[in-house]
């Protein structure tokens, strides 16, 4: 709050105009809307909550902030367009949502990126790749990425139906996906049958036997509850990484005093670290939920997953083909993930 020094004498004026002065405040400041999909419980939203709270905070009363959850505005699969039409100033789409638009989003399902630790998927989004991403998001959808991505967590195997201790125990299972020709492909490398179900339908299917497993996080496990739905096992072969991505409206952003840009670059920034921390918190808090459920967790070796990796990367020129990955984004993510 902003600090003013006031006489005596003029403690009643200033008492009557403060109500005055808020109103005239609010009126010129600026809004953002921003929309995500996703409960306010989830942590994307906690996360991108506490960022506009700190944002209005350090902007004084020059940016106001409203958060929409639970797809109230717009399902991620749609908020990119409504960016580009000016009907929201800002979301945090996951990079799967996007490859409609932008291909090489998907670069998270190329083998190469398979089982890699944290760290080295951070060192690829964070380098040369993340900005020619950031780059086409600019160019074919009119929109300014906030700053460094946003970890979701590891994806993993989980089953309902046979103990998983290896790719192996994979073969012949029905196993959902939130989507994508990367996630089915990988599904059928290793004997597995792809299904897509939408999420809020996988508790009653997986109960019903539509699908035998799953691919997805702890975190969205222990959230839906779904050792309730049959899930007993899981393979923590930290397949990909999700990641969400940060973006504001062209229009919106290219308005914007440059001072006002220079905060929210800066505050987003100066929290990054914090953010992915507490995302990756969560999903070890959750991993220890699935277990106390009686989730039978099984961690592959690192030899074992070294081993995956290199039969998958055989075929990588065909997957990024499925994928129509860049040839450049291709080169540098092998580049950066196996060195």
């Amino acid at each position: 709050m902003d600090r003013c020094v006031i006489t005596r004498r003029g403690v009643g004026a200033a008492a009557l105009a403060l109500p005055f002065i808020r109103a005239a405040r609010a009126a010129g400041a600026v809004h953002i809307r921003c929309s995500l999909d996703t409960a306010p419980s989830h942590l994307r939203n906690v996360t991108v909550a506490a960022y506009l709270k700190a944002l209005e905070a350090r902007s004084g009363g020059r940016i106001t902030t409203e958060l929409f959850s639970s797809g109230q505005l717009f399902p991620d699969l749609d908020v990119a367009k409504a960016l580009v039409q000016g009907q929201v100033e800002m979301a945090c789409p996951g990079a799967w949502t996007l490859t409609g638009f932008i291909p090489d989003a998907d670069l998270f399902q190329l083998p190469a990126m398979y089982g890699q630790p944290i760290e080295v998927v951070n060192r690829v989004i964070d380098g040369t790749v993340g900005a020619v991403v950031a780059g086409k998001i600019e160019q074919r959808l009119r929109a300014h990425v906030l700053g460094k991505w946003l970890d979701l967590g590891y994806q993993n195997w989980y089953s309902a139906t046979r103990p998983l201790h290896s790719l192996a125990d994979l073969k012949g299972m029905k196993i959902r996906n939130p989507g994508g020709a990367g996630l089915a492909w990988r599904t059928r490398f290793w004997g597995g049958i792809p299904n897509t179900t939408a999420w809020p339908n996988v508790p009653l299917a997986l109960s019903q036997g539509t699908f035998d497993g799953l691919i997805s996080t702890d975190e969205s496990l222990a959230s839906a509850k779904l050792w309730e739905a049959g899930v007993k096992s899981s393979l923590a072969d930290h397949q990909f990484v999700g990641v969400y991505i940060p973006m504001l409206s062209g229009t919106f952003w290219s308005g914007l005093a440059p001072e006002l840009q220079a905060l929210m670059s800066g505050l987003w920034a100066e929290n990054i670290a914090t953010y992915r921390a507490n995302m990756q918190a969560a999903q070890l808090h959750a991993r220890d939920i699935l277990i106390s459920h009686g989730v039978a967790i099984t961690d592959p070796t690192p030899e074992a997953i070294l081993e995956a990796r290199k039969r998958m990367v055989a075929e990588q020129d065909a997957v990024a083909k499925l994928l129509k990955i860049s040839p450049e984004v291709v080169r540098q993510v092998t580049q950066d993930a196996l060195g």
